[in-house]
């Protein structure tokens, strides 16, 4: 069996070779957005014109008064609900002459485009928080793995006290990782949920057509 002092030499170099990759603050793709985790460029906000080209909503607050309306949005903008499906929902609402298709498609699109760019912001802003506690916590371990070295390298080792570090950064680290593998998924997130957006627009603006 290995014992205590190897096993704290072990996790010491571990440490060692984690905190060697860790991610700081100077690494991030964009310095005006230091606390993004994520491969992709940061775009705070879904701009209109990039995923419509319809009637102009700036006037189309009015949705949220129109309860069919607010049901179809929030059942449209769930990732549940297959494209199909989502499909002959808006044409089966989007029904009438052109002027009312035109208006009703207008209202509809300003509900999705409100829902999920506040849906998609409210994952970002997540995401930044979940690397800010990253990096905290990647100080961490780098700050217990120093003290952990000045332990060993003691005249008298407490030994003690080093497994114990050593045992608080191991578990750090399984935490550390646990949430970078989260980080990588969770940043495909923005980019469905823009996806979403636009193949939705893309329907309801097929539908308004003559």
């Amino acid at each position: 069996m290995m014992g205590s002092r190897h096993r704290s030499a072990f996790r010491f170099a571990a440490a060692v070779a984690l905190c060697a990759g860790l991610p700081t603050v100077s690494q991030a793709a964009d310095p005006r957005y230091p606390d993004w985790p994520c491969v992709q460029a940061k775009v705070p906000e879904i701009s209109v014109v990039a995923v419509w080209d319809g009637p102009p909503i700036e006037q189309a607050a009015a949705w949220q008064a129109e309860p069919d309306i607010r049901e179809l949005v929030a059942r449209l903008a769930a990732r549940r609900t297959p494209m199909e499906d989502a499909q002959k929902r808006i044409a089966q609402f989007l029904s009438g002459d052109a002027a009312a298709k035109a208006e009703r498609g207008k209202l509809l699109f300003a509900g999705l485009f409100e829902t999920l760019n506040s849906e998609r912001g409210a994952v970002m802003s997540g995401l930044e928080r979940l690397a800010r506690s990253e990096k905290q916590l990647a100080d961490q371990i780098k700050s217990d793995t120093s003290a952990m070295h000045e332990l060993q390298d003691a005249p008298s080792p407490d030994q003690a006290k080093i497994d114990a570090l050593a045992s608080q950064i191991e578990w750090n680290m399984r935490i550390f990782e646990d949430r970078r593998k989260s980080i990588r998924y969770a940043c495909e997130v923005p980019v469905i949920i823009e996806k979403r957006l636009f193949a939705l627009s893309r329907a309801i603006a097929q539908t308004m057509e003559p």
